[in-house]
């Protein structure tokens, strides 16, 4: 029995649904999001989305949850938006955004350049006595992920200072350095 899989989808206010044979249309309004499925049913009624399966195979079970968790973020996305922010530690680290790009200063001899793709909104925080905070917004949490995870591969944390990228609030398992 999937727990996720059975819980119903409510649909938020201004949120509008579109179902084909296996293509799901959500929008909303921060945008669109389309997705296909397949080994489930989507069936809506009264605002509320209910994803089935087909059969109770082993494939068919685990695409269940999958499809519902898809279909959930998407109709969160649309109405609310994913946000993640990264934070930059290590002295002389620096970041700044000119509309869909990321310039990123990480101690190389250049500084790095990102262009990011036009659903996701960037903005850098940089106040005097705390670290630099790149916030990236998006009704694709797909995507948002996805460039924050680019981002951070640029310069990872490392075990012994802790300097790099990492997400506010991730703990870095530290190492002691060595023994005199």
């Amino acid at each position: 029995m999937s727990r996720v899989g059975n819980n119903p989808i409510t649909i938020p206010e201004g949120v509008s649904v579109e179902i084909s044979e296996n293509k799901i249309i959500v929008k909303g309004k921060l945008g669109e999001i389309e997705q296909e499925f397949s080994d489930v049913t989507v069936k809506m009624s009264e605002g509320i989305l209910k994803v089935e399966r087909v059969s109770e195979a082993k494939n068919h079970k685990s695409k269940h949850g999958l499809y519902r968790a898809l279909i959930n973020n998407m109709v969160i996305g649309v109405s609310e938006g994913w946000t993640k922010e990264l934070e930059l530690v290590g002295v002389g680290y620096r970041a700044s955004a000119q509309g869909q790009k990321l310039e990123l200063a990480l101690g190389f001899s250049h500084s790095v350049v990102m262009s990011l793709a036009n659903e996701v909104k960037v903005e850098t925080v940089s106040e005097k006595g705390s670290n630099p905070i790149i916030k990236l917004t998006s009704f694709d949490k797909q995507l948002v992920g996805q460039v924050a995870a680019k981002i951070r591969s640029f310069r990872k944390p490392e075990p012994y200072k802790g300097k790099g990228i990492r997400f506010v609030g991730e703990q870095i398992r530290r190492k002691a350095g060595k023994q005199a």
